[in-house]
């Protein structure tokens, strides 16, 4: 009985290595780790909307004429752009203070 299972000649692991990109990312963790990219691609999402959120809130605030309402609906645009940021980013420095814990080489988590 065979430990390994071949199709076509190539064993399952072998299959799986063929069927890898170049340059493809094993690790899930690391600087070159696929939950660290997925982050920063994210991170950088939620950056470019908050600005362009902050950017519409401020035209909405320059063209409000005065109107109270419209005033205080820019203000509010600008205001939870600017805690969706904070957020994003608290939410990030606990992600990577947490993984940096449990799987230990970065930076976070380590004494000096």
């Amino acid at each position: 009985m065979h430990t390994s299972l071949q199709l076509f000649g190539l064993t399952l692991m072998e299959g799986v290595n063929a069927a890898q990109g170049t340059g493809t990312p094993t690790d899930l963790f690391g600087d070159a780790g696929i939950f660290t990219t997925i982050v920063n691609v994210l991170l950088f999402i939620v950056g470019a909307l908050a600005v362009i959120m902050i950017i519409i809130g401020g035209l909405r605030y320059a063209i409000s004429a005065g109107d109270a309402k419209a005033v205080s609906a820019a203000k509010n645009t600008i205001l939870y752009a600017i805690v969706g940021l904070i957020v994003a980013f608290l939410a990030f420095a606990a992600v990577n203070f947490v993984l940096g814990s449990l799987v230990g080489g970065g930076t976070a988590g380590t004494t000096v």
